[in-house]
């Protein structure tokens, strides 16, 4: 996976070979600049001086024409494990596409072809991912291991097949790219003997207030949206922008530097709108596998996750679907259940997208570039070459007092498949940068103050008043 700074360093299978970990984009990097960004890792590598023969796609992103199945997307076939591999579909006409993050003198690939190989490819480079040049091309393709030296340049590698050897599609253990690029020193990458099984924390707010605004869809239109449940920052209006959320912050959130504002539509029995009556479970966690390469919010960022025109087939395999509507011994319901056991709860989990474009703080500041949503989905575990960067993945978890006769339950946005949720990054940026590093980053199951009640060796964030502790070094050391 692409970090956007600098990540441990690693090498290539051979141990002569040094690896080149990509940066993230450029164009991103310089909108994270401009916003005076707060984001680092785990150990701040340094680059020495370019230098050819240097292995430039290990942990780059990828994509493909497709993928046989999730756990053989194409990030496996640049992960330097021979164990992994990306496969394609069975047809002869497909794509593997590598990007470097910045253009590079290029100078061979390696092909590490499974069974399944291609016996007529081509492999083409292009700075724009738009116009491609032809470096090599392979007729008689016999698979193996493959070596095609050339002089080239180019941001993005691509390999095109047309002709499989097999019944099956195309099979790559490893596709690397070698030219001229930054070797990474070594260093000594943080070192934890705990198994990592969560790399999460929690920002729970309670119930604020009710209003019928939205200042993501209709800003500065107060009464123009359906009613929405408002938690976290008990300013949020119509009027509502990141500044006007630092200059009010009181907030029904556990961690008082958290002055975000998180909404979503209300939910009626009958006539009467329900409040939820317990802490709303916000989990801040990681989207992608590789949770190390996890950014915090950029200042300002506001997003939708949700979609209000959803049917009940795509809002049964929306990439946030989680588990749909939940009650007593009901789960996994697309639909408010019509009777839910009395004393329980009606409860919805659902995730939000996690990649952001490294851009567009806003829906309609991307739109009106042209460029479509500023968040994405990760695909396979990893985030798409469009939106490169990845943040942490939102997943509420949210509970109304409703139970027993559920025919009248309803949500003000309309079906019960128009569940959405909107939230503004108002985050202290230092505090929510040391959360994630510390949880996300380092792989913890983290409460509000940054703490895993399972290791408290690792040590934590905040203290008992939520003031900022001393930085935690790898093993909990301070």
């Amino acid at each position: 996976m692409m970090n956007t700074l600098a990540p441990p360093p690693s090498y290539a299978a051979d141990g002569r070979s040094p690896v080149r970990r990509p940066r993230a984009f450029a164009a991103a990097l310089a909108g994270l600049a401009a916003l005076a960004v707060a984001a680092g890792s785990l150990i701040a590598a340094q680059a020495a001086a370019a230098a050819p023969g240097t292995l430039l796609s290990r942990g780059a992103l990828t994509a493909a024409s497709s993928s046989e199945a999730g756990n053989l997307g194409p990030r496996f076939a640049v992960d330097g494990d021979r164990s992994t591999r990306w496969a394609s579909n069975a047809t002869d006409d497909e794509w593997f596409r590598i990007d470097l993050g910045a253009s590079h003198p290029l100078e061979r690939v390696v092909l590490d072809w499974e069974a399944a190989y291609a016996t007529a490819f081509t492999v083409q480079v292009s700075d724009d991912a738009q116009s491609w040049s032809t470096v090599a091309a392979v007729t008689a393709g016999t698979g193996g291991v493959q070596q095609l030296e050339f002089t080239g340049s180019g941001r993005y590698v691509q390999l095109v097949a047309t002709d499989r050897a097999t019944g099956y599609g195309y099979s790559l253990h490893e596709f690397s790219v070698y030219g001229d690029g930054d070797v990474v020193d070594p260093g000594d990458p943080p070192v934890w003997n705990d198994e990592v099984t969560h790399h999460e924390f929690q920002a729970n707010c309670t119930f604020s207030h009710f209003l019928p605004d939205d200042p993501i869809v209709f800003p500065g239109k107060p009464g123009a949206s359906h009613l929405h449940t408002f938690v976290g920052n008990r300013s949020t209006n119509a009027f509502t922008t990141p500044e006007s959320l630092f200059a009010n912050t009181d907030s029904t959130c556990t961690v008082p530097q958290d002055h975000s504002s998180y909404w979503f539509p209300t939910l009626y029995k009958g006539t009467t709108a329900i409040e939820p009556d317990i802490p709303m479970t916000i989990y801040y966690k990681s989207g992608v596998d590789d949770y190390q390469a996890v950014q915090p919010f950029p200042q300002g960022l506001r997003f939708v996750a949700g979609d209000m025109k959803a049917t009940v087939d795509s809002f049964r395999t929306a990439p946030g679907a989680v588990e749909g509507w939940e009650c007593g011994g009901v789960s996994k319901s697309w639909e408010i259940p019509d009777h839910c056991d009395p004393g329980t709860e009606l409860n919805i989990r659902y995730q939000a997208p996690s990649c952001w474009d490294g851009m567009h703080l806003t829906p309609q500041a991307a739109a009106e570039m042209g460029h479509g949503p500023h968040m994405a989905y990760p695909v396979n575990g990893q985030c798409p070459m469009s939106h490169p960067i990845a943040v942490p993945m939102i997943e509420f978890k949210i509970a109304w007092p409703v139970s027993g006769d559920m025919s009248d339950v309803h949500l003000s946005s309309g079906s019960d498949q128009s569940w959405h949720y909107d939230f503004v990054n108002a985050w202290e940026p230092e505090v929510l940068q040391r959360l994630v590093e510390h949880c996300i980053n380092g792989g913890l199951q983290c409460n509000p103050s940054g703490w895993d009640q399972y290791k408290p060796h690792r040590g934590g964030v905040l203290d008992e008043n939520f003031a900022l502790l001393p930085e935690t070094l790898p093993g909990g050391a301070r």
